[in-house]
């Protein structure tokens, strides 16, 4: 006999050696171990979950001053199985101290954490989460952008390769008309729109072709929209132009919300975070309340970490690594790791040598739960994806 641990589903592993359907389903919450973190509590509230976590034989870590109410407020980490986590749910929800609120936060997690969000339509292409990663093509009509600046800014380049992306399994052309790369100067709206919009008319035409605009400007949104764009994706979370969630609200559209900090100008100087997962988290959210309060949504809405955007090559390391703690904002992921400078800096790689290292990104967000991902050279990605598919999701 030898003893061994397992990595499967545990109701997969129950039902292989003919336990009880019923059984089955009362004992797999129990199976599964979850970590939570909750933060700015007031200790009265803290020290409530930590007690009915014990008496569920769970646990959870509070700030030393917590038990002698010498702090003000503090984190909390609860940690126990589904069970004992579902336990505590229906406990706090007969409590005062703000802890239903608490209870309805920690579930919500719970749910958006495993769910796969509902399909999203982007033009002619219907995306259905769960099944399969959906591979963006890029396509820069810029004259500087950091890996394909001048390739592709003239009208047929840009189109033979729009093209070239789709026959190899792009699911969706991403046109951008400003370069967005570190110390990247701002384009005027007008240079933008004349840039882009001879492509994305052609390309409206195009039968099964879904095409997303790369634009943090309202206006250059709304002429591409026009001009036939199907999807907005917004660098800067609706946070850079505050016209620009009305222009997707009216238009319909789903759109791509980013995390950054700061410019393109501005983003990597110095980066720093105090909890790395925890600040991307909480200002993606104010990104989705931005949404919300623009009329877009919410199932229309899809979330991006930004890596390269504001962080440094560990943070970008980290963020891939532990990318399913994003899934608590109930939205599906976009990861762009594509040529990124992570890569030069690990490898010790120029920018054109960087698809091996694009390559593994890619398969480690897949695995780690990312919906969609960006790239420049589809054909090898999307091999990759489907690679990486048929391991994740069988």
């Amino acid at each position: 006999m030898i003893a061994r641990l397992i990595e499967g589903d545990p109701a997969a592993e129950m039902k292989a050696l003919g336990a009880d359907p019923a059984g089955i389903r009362l004992m797999a919450p129990k199976a599964v171990f979850r970590l939570i973190k909750l933060t700015a509590l007031r200790p009265v509230a803290a020290n409530i979950i930590k007690q009915t976590m014990l008496s569920n034989g769970g646990d959870a870590a509070t700030a030393y001053g917590s038990v002698n109410l010498s702090v003000k407020t503090t984190d909390l980490l609860v940690f126990g199985t589904l069970q004992q986590l579902k336990s505590l749910v229906a406990k706090l929800k007969a409590h005062q101290f703000g802890l239903p609120v608490i209870a309805a936060e920690i579930d919500r997690a719970l749910a958006n954490y495993t769910a796969n969000p509902k399909a999203i339509k982007v033009g002619p292409k219907k995306i259905t989460f769960g099944r399969r990663t959906f591979v963006m093509g890029i396509l820069n009509v810029t004259p500087d952008s950091f890996s394909d600046g001048g390739q592709f800014s003239e009208r047929v380049t840009a189109l033979c390769q729009a093209e070239k992306m789709i026959a190899e399994g792009a699911d969706i052309i991403d046109v951008g008309g400003e370069s967005t790369r570190p110390g990247a100067r701002p384009v005027s709206a007008a240079e933008e729109i004349a840039r882009v919009i001879p492509v994305i008319r052609e390309l409206g035409k195009w039968r099964g072709c879904a095409v997303s605009i790369d634009t943090r400007k309202a206006a250059v949104a709304r002429a591409a929209l026009e001009a036939g764009a199907d999807m907005v994706n917004d660098i800067s979370g609706l946070k850079h132009d505050r016209q620009m969630g009305k222009v997707v609200s009216r238009a319909g559209v789903p759109v791509c919300l980013m995390h950054l900090r700061g410019t393109p100008k501005t983003m990597q100087r110095n980066p720093v975070y105090s909890d790395l997962m925890g600040e991307v988290i909480a200002e993606l959210a104010e990104s989705l309340a931005i949404a919300n309060n623009a009329g877009i949504l919410h199932e229309k809405i899809i979330l991006d970490p930004g890596l390269g955007f504001g962080k440094t090559a560990g943070h970008n390391l980290e963020i891939i690594a532990r990318l399913r703690e994003l899934k608590v904002l109930g939205r599906p992921l976009l990861v762009g790791p594509s040529r990124k400078s992570v890569i030069g800096q690990v490898l010790g790689l120029p920018v054109e040598a960087r698809l091996a290292g694009t390559a593994a990104l890619v398969a480690a967000a897949i695995m780690n739960g990312a919906d969609l991902v960006r790239v420049h050279d589809v054909k090898e990605l999307v091999r990759v994806a489907r690679m990486t598919d048929a391991i994740k999701r069988r």
